[in-house]
């Protein structure tokens, strides 16, 4: 069992920016494939941030290219997501999501949700 715990979330106002992090932590050895931030927003369905894989090769959704930045720190297994010049659409609750390998077989992690508010 992964246990992922988020941070950073919070009210801002539009143009400004707010930094996310999501720790992968485990009492078992485990390694990461990738870990991600997806979004969901009230009526909405959930959807694709960005992502990282483990070998640093990252995915944006088109809406947020230019403006946000995931990163990754491999050895406090945690990503980041710097999330600059935001809007009131990127208003959400925000969900990391990681895959991680024991031995042989993959597993999917979601963490809890972050609140992200953008006031215009």
């Amino acid at each position: 069992q992964v246990q992922l715990v988020e941070s950073g979330g919070g009210l801002v106002q539009a143009g400004g920016s707010l930094r996310l992090s999501c720790e992968a932590a485990s009492r078992s050895a485990f390694s990461i494939n990738a870990m991600g931030w997806y979004r969901q927003a009230p009526g909405k369905q959930r959807e694709l941030v960005a992502t990282i894989t483990s070998g640093d090769v990252t995915n944006y959704a088109d809406s947020v290219k230019g403006r946000f930045t995931i990163s990754r720190e491999n050895a406090k297994n945690t990503v980041y997501m710097q999330m600059n010049s935001l809007k009131p659409e990127d208003t959400a609750v925000y969900y990391c999501k990681t895959i991680v390998r024991v031995g042989v077989r993959t597993y999917t992690y979601w963490g809890q949700g972050t609140q992200v508010t953008v006031s215009s």
